[in-house]
């Protein structure tokens, strides 16, 4: 049976190199290619491919709050998170999500296959340098309260709108996005600010660079 892939990466060249990849794996098919995660969503539930590999910053939706959503409309979907991050944080938030497996960016060819074999056969997958931080993380929470990020405060919604705010886009813009009114975003908005403690713009940015929302080319 042929595995059907959405793959989504907002980089050209990388999403080029990682399809080479997978197409070189027997039984692997890629059905259809995305580079922000709304329309690797729409891709998913135009396809129901059996696997969604998912870069985590992409534009407008990243791949976290793409893998829930995926998750939810296409349940025989299985996610496999490809990131440059391999904190704890990162990590768990991707599981949480219903992500089925974690990718660093920088692992071996070998284990991107290694990776969607485990995935298909209903395995957990993390890179071996992700699996030594969620050890760690496993055994500080052991000892106390498990750390929770003042991101998992906010709705999936709220998440969606603060990264298009550090993206550059107006209210207008998220609302035509979204397809609500701009008094909702402008709500949002406002809780968004309470939640996090930032009572400006700017300070919305530098948050959502922090926790990995987007990412700055240098």
């Amino acid at each position: 049976m042929t595995v059907r892939i959405v793959l989504a990466d907002d980089h050209a060249l990388v999403r080029a190199g990682i399809r080479a990849l997978l197409q070189a794996i027997e039984g692997v098919a890629v059905v259809a290619e995305a580079e922000n995660g709304r329309d690797a969503l729409a891709l998913c539930k135009e396809h129901k491919p059996d696997l969604a590999i998912l870069d985590i910053t992409m534009q407008e939706l990243n791949g976290i709050d793409a893998a829930s959503q995926v998750k939810a409309a296409c349940p025989a979907t299985r996610v496999l998170i490809l990131s440059m991050h391999s904190s704890e944080e990162f990590v768990r938030r991707a599981i949480k999500s219903g992500a089925n497996g974690y990718l660093v960016k920088d692992a071996a060819p070998l284990e991107l296959a290694m990776a969607v074999q485990a995935v298909m056969r209903d395995e957990v997958y993390l890179s071996p340098r992700v699996s030594r931080h969620v050890v760690a993380g496993m055994r500080e929470a052991a000892d106390g309260e498990p750390r929770r990020s003042s991101l998992d405060t906010l709705s999936a919604r709220q998440r969606e709108i603060l990264q298009m705010i550090a993206e550059g886009k107006s209210t207008k813009e998220i609302a035509f996005v979204l397809d609500v009114s701009v008094k909702t975003v402008e709500t949002h908005r406002a809780a968004i600010m309470e939640r996090v403690g930032i009572r400006d713009v700017p300070g919305l940015v530098v948050y959502a660079i922090r926790n990995g929302l987007i990412h700055v080319e240098r």
